[in-house]
């Protein structure tokens, strides 16, 4: 490993959940891409590794695989611009090979990606689930084979010999495919799988479809988002809406009271001055969906549940059972 390598493993091992160094050439930590797995908070899948003079990155939970060059260009567009520089000023790129001055040319036009799989109505398996759920079965779609569709669009798993069916969320920013969900159906170890398309685009659902003009609803899920008004979703970790336009957002999380993760997320977004909703007491059900399933008017609940400021923290240590 070359000290370039070394030095931006160590810039981003911040942005990675419980990175550790296992040995010189070997490095541990949450997947980015899948999110690890969601019972298990301490499982940790992911994997940087040495193969002769290169870095490579692994997950043994999704199974995505890639050079350290395109795991970091994921991770940090900006920090990847730096590694690219740094080394080409150390005269090597890709597999530590020297390399010529760069050569300039113009780029062959580039396409938007579409998706090319039937609408998840069009399968009993995917429109079956959907409708048990109460949600619309055309929003979405269907993929046979998810690891295979997905590297049509973007390179991504390397192994696609288990493949699996998973329902197809779609992501869009200003009309353009900028990544996707992959839900599964049958039984599987990750039941979500976020691929990005657009390195530096949002991990955020529903952008397209709202008013930023009024308050803008914030769900931990695609599915979930459906059934509020203004709503957008969270397709990983808590991103900055307010980047993206969103700059009177109203932060829905699980009724999860005793999650610390959950707990957590809603202290901080109170810390920040933002508007959350805080789930009153007899309400068991854990998400919206659930919520709906059990025959609650959702929309007025969390219109009626929705503080910021003191009355936020007031209400906050009320609920939390933690």
């Amino acid at each position: 490993m070359n000290h370039v390598d070394s030095k931006f493993i160590n810039l981003i091992s911040s942005k990675l959940q419980k990175f550790k160094r296992v040995k010189s050439d070997l490095y541990n930590f949450r997947c980015p891409i899948c999110g690890d797995s969601q019972k298990n908070k301490s499982k940790t899948r992911g994997y940087l590794y040495s193969v002769k003079a290169d870095i490579n990155y692994r997950c043994h939970n999704c199974g995505a695989s890639m050079t350290f060059s395109s795991f970091l260009k994921q991770q940090d567009p900006v920090l990847h611009k730096q590694y690219v520089f740094e080394r080409f000023k150390e005269g090597t790129t890709g597999r530590a090979t020297v390399v010529e001055e760069p050569k300039f040319h113009f780029e062959a036009p580039k396409f938007k990606k579409k998706i090319n799989l039937p609408k998840a109505s069009e399968n009993p398996s995917s429109a079956g689930y959907l409708i048990a759920r109460k949600l619309d079965p055309t929003q979405f779609y269907y993929a046979e084979n998810f690891k295979k569709f997905v590297n049509t669009l973007k390179p991504t798993f390397e192994d696609t010999r288990y493949d699996e069916e998973r329902i197809i969320i779609p992501l869009y920013y200003q009309k353009n495919l900028i990544g996707l969900q992959g839900r599964s159906l049958g039984p599987s170890k990750v039941k979500y799988i976020t691929v990005m398309l657009k390195d530096d685009a949002p991990k955020i659902y529903g952008l397209d479809n709202i008013r930023t003009d009024a308050p803008v609803y914030i769900t931990e899920g695609p599915f979930d988002s459906t059934f509020i008004r203004n709503s957008i979703a969270m397709c990983g970790a808590d991103a900055d809406v307010d980047r993206w336009g969103v700059s009177n957002p109203v932060w829905i999380y699980d009724n999860e009271p005793r999650s610390n993760e959950i707990v957590g997320r809603i202290g901080r977004t109170i810390d920040n001055g933002d508007s959350v909703v805080i789930w009153p007491n007899g309400i068991d059900d854990k998400d919206i969906n659930d919520m709906v399933m059990s025959g609650l008017d959702v929309q007025s609940v969390i219109e009626s549940n929705t503080y910021s400021g003191l009355e936020a923290k007031l209400k906050f240590n009320t609920w939390k059972k933690i």
